[in-house]
């Protein structure tokens, strides 16, 4: 998957905005939570998933879908290699994201 092609995708969701975060490019609903991080250097996007989505995405391909390495992929924050991922699965992974942001917060 291109950079193009997942900027497409994820601006497709309704209300999704595209803003700065630090080196990366992130995507959230308007007036809610970040979903979704984009890193240009190596084309891979970060998405903000519950740890049990977390753990069925990464089951999948570990080698390409894997907890980022600190304390957000403890909870959820999950990295996709855009290259080598299929578009459907990252669609998904969007999908599911893009829906809890929507859902009220989990005190």
């Amino acid at each position: 998957m291109t950079k193009d092609s997942f900027f497409e995708l994820v601006l497709s969701f309704p209300a999704v905005i595209q803003t700065a975060h630090f080196e990366r490019t992130g995507f959230k609903v308007d007036g809610k939570r970040m979903f979704a991080t984009y890193l240009d250097a190596n084309n891979t996007v970060n998405v903000f998933l519950s740890v049990e989505e977390q753990a069925a995405f990464c089951e999948l391909d570990p080698d390409n879908i894997f907890p980022v390495p600190n304390k957000w992929g403890e909870k959820g924050a999950t990295t996709f290699k855009l290259n080598t991922v299929s578009q459907e699965i990252i669609a998904e992974s969007l999908y599911t994201a893009y829906q809890s942001t929507l859902s009220p917060m989990k005190k």
